[in-house]
């Protein structure tokens, strides 16, 4: 039977190794602070932002939320920044993405100075990434990494495939992987018998944001498969498919009205793989658990 990955119980796990670090900086100076900045209405932003700012009280850090309203300018939003550039109190910056049309999101991740861009996002630091050199690591492939190194899943010497090639987790994920000794294959919609091509993973990471596209003829049987997608399901057609060896989904779909699904196939992947992350409750708990690993970081070297 598959073994199920828990993010959350390796989420508390970092968060417990971050306490007595967070307790040192509060002690000598002052705990670390955290800047999260909202632009817009969007439901789903608003729950992460309002996560990441809980997480980070329950930690004993300092933290900010400024909510901006949708019709915000790029040149207001990068005013606010500025501003959190200069506070000595503030050793984090994060700008909620997406932001709203209107708004230049390059300029925006620009203008995050590189020792406050705790997304990893900033250019410099995503060449310091690529020439393995220290530097705020983007937090969802970052958690993918604790994630394999917490659950004893050996990746040095293995075949990964990523399904993905966003800045924000596909080419980071494959640069990651990589320097963890990883041969490393990246797909995406141009790739020639995507099935053929997965099924030589041994470690298999789905990233492309379609609700249960990686399917058995995906997926080789004894793979690890992390899926780092997260899709909310209303459809009852797209559900009930959906729920084909996972009855779990098609319930909480009858409950709620939605249900959330990741990019591989909930039944598919508990039938063939060797371990898996479920979603909800897989990679998403990591990313914040990331994020307050590099905002304690950050504040240690800019603390001293």
């Amino acid at each position: 039977m598959a073994r199920i990955l828990d993010g959350k119980a390796i989420q508390q796990q970092i968060l417990e190794e971050l306490k007595p670090r967070i307790a040192r900086l509060a002690a000598a100076r002052r705990p670390p602070g955290l800047a999260a900045v909202l632009v817009g209405e969007n439901p789903a932003s608003q729950i992460y932002v309002a996560s990441k700012v809980k997480t980070c009280r329950e930690l004993g850090m300092h933290s900010e939320e400024l909510r901006l309203p949708e019709a915000t300018t790029t040149e207001e939003l990068l005013e606010r920044i500025e501003q959190y550039n200069e506070r000595e109190d503030i050793d984090g910056i994060l700008v909620q993405m997406p932001l709203p049309k209107q708004i230049d999101s390059r300029r925006v991740l620009l203008a995050i100075r590189p020792e406050k861009d705790v997304d990893g996002f900033h250019p410099f630091n995503v060449g310091q990434l690529v020439a393995n050199a220290p530097a705020p690591r983007a937090c969802t492939p970052a958690g993918v990494m604790e994630l394999l190194r917490r659950s004893g899943i050996e990746v040095a010497g293995a075949e990964a495939v990523v399904v993905g090639r966003s800045d924000i987790v596909g080419k980071p994920m494959a640069l990651l992987l990589m320097h963890a000794h990883a041969t490393v294959t990246i797909c995406h919609s141009r790739t020639r018998d995507l099935p053929a091509v997965c099924r030589r993973a041994d470690i298999l990471i789905a990233a492309m944001g379609r609700p249960a596209f990686l399917t058995a003829e995906f997926i080789r049987p004894g793979a690890v498969v992390i899926d780092v997608g997260i899709n909310r399901i209303t459809d009852r057609a797209e559900a009930e498919r959906i729920a084909r060896g996972a009855p779990a989904k098609l319930a909480a779909f009858e409950k709620n009205g939605s249900v959330l699904v990741g990019d591989v196939h909930p039944g598919d992947v508990a039938e063939l793989a060797s371990a898996y992350t479920p979603v909800p409750g897989g990679v998403g708990p990591l990313t914040i658990a990331m994020l307050m690993a590099n905002t304690v970081e950050c504040a240690e070297k800019r603390l001293g």
